[in-house]
Order: structure tokens, then sequence, then C-alpha cells
């Protein structure tokens, strides 16, 4: 056996497929040198690692599936998501994708748990191996006009469009898509539970990163590249230096004029929330929530911010800005007659998107006192018409 040098083995190791490896390791598994054992270790880890992947895509497709239920029965089955609801910039894209039944794909899963890399190279073999993809856009102007969410059901309408073949159930991220005539099944945090959903979520990500690296030669001093069009800090700071460029979202930014530091400037009332609003969806993006909704409101009122946390809590959040406490803090600034307001909101939210009573949820603060930022959970409870005792 020690006639072959480790060297050599190592190579035999590196170029060996997932379909050798257990020849050699059945050839070498016998060999005393520590650096072959090495060698057969790392083998052993690789091979369960791909078991255990495999295992976690054959979970997420039988999920999936199990979610179309009746729905589904020879036709295709089709996973939607979009990309682009939060930024200030760019415009939204919703993926739609159709993949086989017998697909061999691995590491598939909801694009922002992945690299760029990462996902640059899932993004070549969904589109190699899918039945069926599109990606469709909605810009800023049409976002602005219609606002974010009708923007990103016009994406996803525009995407399932452009498949051929048609579907026959569609399985969606979180929401359900009006002025659609196929069978569609909701499914929160989808994109991490459903194999077609995260390949649609790959897709759109792939797509508008590309879109946003092009603006960036464009545009440079926004800091596209990096940001994608979110809210960063540095991208605030250039917004307020330089003021909007013709891919920002009117209706995410207010009317920015510049200002002092730490401040949304001299814009009206509405425009100073609508910069205190971004800088604490900056502010919570980077501590791993996904927002959903910016100023979203119905008869009863608006609700500031409404995303998910890493738990899958359905946040309804009010951000509140004092310049000092003369007034008491900015908690203190949300009445139980705002917390009533917000809870109804809320309950017309869970309304439209088919969220039943067993989604977890949670009522929020985000407080910025004198360009500090805290973040108050469960800062009240629910006091709708639905809570107890009313």
């Amino acid at each position: 056996m020690d006639a072959i040098s480790i060297a050599e083995i190592r190579e035999q190791f590196r170029a060996a497929q997932e379909t050798t490896l257990p020849s050699l390791l059945e050839k070498y598994g016998t060999d005393q040198r520590a650096g072959v054992q090495a060698l057969c270790r790392s083998a052993q880890g690789k091979l369960a690692s791909l078991e255990k992947e495999r295992r976690r895509v054959a979970s997420m497709r039988a999920f999936e599936r199990g979610a179309a239920g009746d729905y589904l029965t020879t036709g295709f089955l089709c996973g939607i998501d979009e990309a682009g609801r939060g930024p200030l910039a760019g415009p939204v894209a919703a993926g739609a994708c159709i993949l086989p039944p017998d697909h061999d794909l691995l590491y598939v899963n909801d694009s922002k748990k992945l690299t760029a890399q990462k996902r640059e190279e899932l993004y070549e073999a969904i589109t190699g191996e899918a039945v069926s993809w599109a990606v469709a856009l909605v810009d800023p102007a049409e976002i602005d006009r219609i606002n974010i969410l009708q923007a990103t059901f016009e994406a996803m309408r525009q995407a399932v469009a452009r498949l051929d073949p048609a579907p026959e159930v569609l399985v969606i991220d979180a929401v359900r898509i009006p002025g659609m005539h196929l069978p569609q099944v909701p499914v929160i945090k989808g994109d991490a539970k459903c194999l077609s959903v995260a390949a649609a979520s790959i897709l759109a990500k792939v797509t508008r990163d590309r879109l946003m690296l092009e603006e960036d030669r464009k545009y440079p001093e926004y800091g596209f590249a990096a940001n994608k069009g979110y809210g960063s800090a540095d991208h605030i700071a250039a917004l307020k230096k330089y003021g909007p460029c013709p891919i920002h979202r009117r209706s995410f930014i207010g009317n920015f004029t510049g200002g002092g530091e730490g401040a949304p400037g001299t814009e009206d009332r509405r425009s100073v929330g609508s910069a205190w609003e971004i800088r604490a969806a900056g502010y919570l993006q980077s501590r791993g929530v996904r927002i959903l909704e910016h100023s979203f409101r119905s008869r009863q009122g608006e609700i500031d911010l409404i995303g998910t946390d890493a738990e899958d809590t359905l946040l309804f959040i009010e951000v509140k800005y004092r310049k000092n406490d003369r007034y008491g803090t900015a908690a203190e600034a949300v009445t139980e007659e705002k917390q009533r307001t917000i809870s109804e909101v809320s309950d017309f939210y869970r309304y439209i998107h088919h969220i039943g009573d067993g989604q977890r949820m949670r009522y929020d603060v985000v407080a910025i006192e004198d360009g500090d930022i805290s973040w108050i959970r469960n800062a009240f409870p629910y006091r709708g018409r639905h809570a107890h005792g009313n």
C-alpha cells in the first residue's frame, strides 16, 4: 500500500466524483498512514453532507407537493417569489419556476441564506434544469403609481404569463396574487420550505442584483453595487447629499433636500416620517427582519412597517421619532388609541393575505430618540375588536 504516495492518493480523492468516492474509501480505508486516514475522514464527511442535503431537498419537494394537495394532478407546479420589495431604489422582481419532478438539483434554498457566488451558480443550474422559468420586473415609476404590494403582484402575474408550458398550480411565498385564475397555495416562508419557491427566489434575486450592478455604473454615488438599493447608512447619506436619481422610488424616500447630520432634512411632515421609517427598516433588516410592507394603509389607518423575523413571527411595527424626551419617550407616544388602530389594520392585512389565527404575531415599536435607535419587542398587546374582553 505504501508504494503509492499520500500526494497521489490526495489527487485521486480530489478528482473523484461522488459516485467513485466509496470505492476509494474501500481501497484506502485500511491504510494506516495518518495522512491517508485524514483523506478518508474528509471523504466520509463529504458523503454524509451530500446525503443530508439530498434528504433536505427531498423534504422540500415533498412539502410543496403536499401543500399543493388536490390541485396538482398530472400538470406542473410553479413556485413564485419576489426580490426587492424593501429597497429605496430599483425595480421589484418576481421569479416563476417550474422544476421537473425528477430533477437532481442540490443546495437550492432561500436566496437570502446563500452567498452571491452560490446564487449565481444555482441560477445557471436552475435555468438549465427548469421545465419553464421567467423573471418579470416592475420599475420604480410604476411602484410609485400603484404601491409596492400591487407592483409585486403585477410582476408575479407577468412572470407566470411568460411560462410555457403553463403551470397547473402556483405555490407562493406568503401571499395570494389577485387576478389569477390558477389555484394558489400561499406558504409563509415558502422560500425556505418549498423547493420551487426557493428556485424562484434565486432567479428573482440574481436578476435584480445584476441589474443593480448595471445601475451602479450609471449612478456610482449611491453604492448600488453593495446595497442593491436598500436603505444602508451610506445610501441614505448619499440621498441627502445628492438627492434621488431616476431609479429611486419617490414613494419610499420622500423629498430629500438635505439637512443636518442624522436628520431627514427640511421635508414636509409626511416625508420626515417616511425618512425615519426608511432608517428603521434598514436597522431591522440588518438584524434579520424581512420587510414586507412600508406604510401599509387601510380604511382603519396605517402601519409603518410589516415584516417577519427569523422565527417566522409576523411583526407589525410602529416607528416613532423624538428629538428629545421633553414630551415623553417615543414609545410612550404610541397611545392605546393608536395601538387599537394598528391592531385593526393588522386584522385587515391578515384578511387580505389569508393569514390564519395560528400565525405567530407581535406588535413592536422602533423608537428613534436623539438619533439613537431602539427596538422594543412586544411593545403592546393586540387591542383590536377580537381582543379578549372586547
